[in-house]
């Protein structure tokens, strides 16, 4: 199964579409990613990462509903580890 998650783009650098990378803010933590695969994607936009790599271009209620789900899934986990 692959996981891909969405941040919002702070900044954007490079010319070169192969070379072009992007400051992403995943709700608090900022990760420098490869945009080669979202050429359209501009500063504001939200991006789903995988491995490093920005996949896609989506919308800000698609990607809040993502941190909803992952959100779900952690006090999943924090309730199956118990006290």
């Amino acid at each position: 199964m692959c996981l891909a998650v969405p941040g919002r783009i702070l900044s954007v650098s490079g010319d070169d579409p192969m070379m072009r990378v992007g400051r992403v803010d995943f709700g608090g933590l900022v990760k420098e990613i490869n945009l080669a695969f979202v050429p359209e994607a501009r500063l504001g936009d939200h991006v789903l990462v995988h491995v490093g790599f920005a996949i896609t271009v989506i919308d800000e209620a698609e990607a809040g509903r993502v941190f909803e789900y992952l959100g779900k899934l952690g006090e999943l986990a924090s309730d199956a580890e118990g006290p």
